[in-house]
């Protein structure tokens, strides 16, 4: 991974932070490209976390990713396998997470966020794409098995194939 793009997303992201209540409130009134909320259950607290991300459709599949290695909800979503979707408009999701391996589905991944991503976010993945394919940390979103059953959770995350 490249220490300058490294430091770059450090700070941006920051940054993002301290506009977060600006950016929710124009999430909400008017939506943001492919933006959605997630909600992932804390590794620790076991509190729901809230932050919006970019969803990305690649083949009739549901990807979400990080372009800067792990970060606070990747490793949040790792320990629990399973996230809530929510979309304006329509109603919550349970789906389950597989944390892609590098080969050609997290490639393909990779290149949507080029196209999918609004304004600024496409030109960052692309500029910095050598950085995102060395270190970005992606997940395939599958239906969930019923809430508490980590076994089937567990298997997703795993890599195993969904249904």
């Amino acid at each position: 991974m490249s220490r300058p793009w490294s430091r770059f997303f450090r700070a941006w992201y920051r940054g993002l932070r301290l506009i977060e209540p600006l950016i929710r409130a124009w999430y909400r009134a008017f939506g943001i490209g492919n933006v959605i909320e997630v909600l992932v259950p804390g590794r620790r607290s076991g509190r729901e976390r809230a932050v919006l991300l970019g969803l990305l459709r690649v083949d009739g599949r549901r990807y979400l990713g990080h372009p800067n290695a792990a970060c606070a909800w990747t490793r949040n979503l790792d320990a629990a396998g399973t996230l809530e979707l929510r979309a304006r408009g329509r109603p919550p999701e349970r789906l389950a997470a597989a944390r892609l391996p590098a080969g050609a589905e997290r490639e393909a991944v990779i290149r949507a966020t080029w196209r999918q991503h609004p304004f600024p976010g496409d030109l960052l993945y692309r500029l910095a794409r050598g950085h995102v394919r060395a270190g970005g940390v992606f997940y395939r979103l599958e239906t969930s098995p019923a809430a508490g059953d980590a076994p089937g959770a567990a298997a997703l995350t795993a890599g195993a194939p969904g249904p």
